[in-house]
């Protein structure tokens, strides 16, 4: 199985930057993995939040297929422990799922239309987090997740 993070605008700090490329290399020795970048918006100042979120949301549908199980990372979402993640990944892998796709939207959120595409929701945690942070948790859990699976001792239980 693919897995993919779908992201809105670059990752700004070094340090961020550094920590995502670190799991990103990691994680590919255990499965496929890419992140796709969206564009930030030009000239978003002089629209509404709803218009941001559904130019965001036209861009980000653009590339969704529609074979891809959609993962919204939002604060309304489920939210698991690392070890609930993991066995989420697990069933999807063996389900014979080719790829799933993890979404982190805008300053704004989501439009109404990848709600309505998305297969569910997850929350990284009750605390807010900039949408730029989210990026390295979510490649840090992902990563914890696989070395559940197998076995490995990077997560303590």
């Amino acid at each position: 199985m693919k897995v993919k993070l779908l992201l809105t605008g670059k990752t700004n700090s070094g340090y961020l930057k550094s920590g995502i490329d670190d799991y990103t290399q990691r994680l590919k020795h255990y499965l496929p993995f890419e992140m796709l970048i969206i564009p930030e918006l030009k000239n978003n100042k002089k629209m509404s939040e709803d218009q941001q979120k559904k130019k965001e949301g036209d861009l980000i549908l653009a590339q969704i297929n529609s074979s891809d199980f959609v993962v919204l990372l939002d604060e309304n979402g489920n939210e698991f422990s690392s070890v609930g993640f993991s066995d989420f990944v697990r069933k999807k892998m063996i389900s014979g799922l080719k790829s799933m796709i993890f979404v982190v939207g805008g300053p704004y959120g989501f439009s109404d239309e990848i709600y309505k595409r998305s297969d569910t929701k997850f929350s990284l945690s009750k605390m807010t987090f900039s949408h730029q942070m989210v990026r390295l948790i979510f490649v840090e859990q992902l990563y914890r997740a696989m070395t559940i699976l197998k076995g490995e001792p990077y997560h303590h239980k």
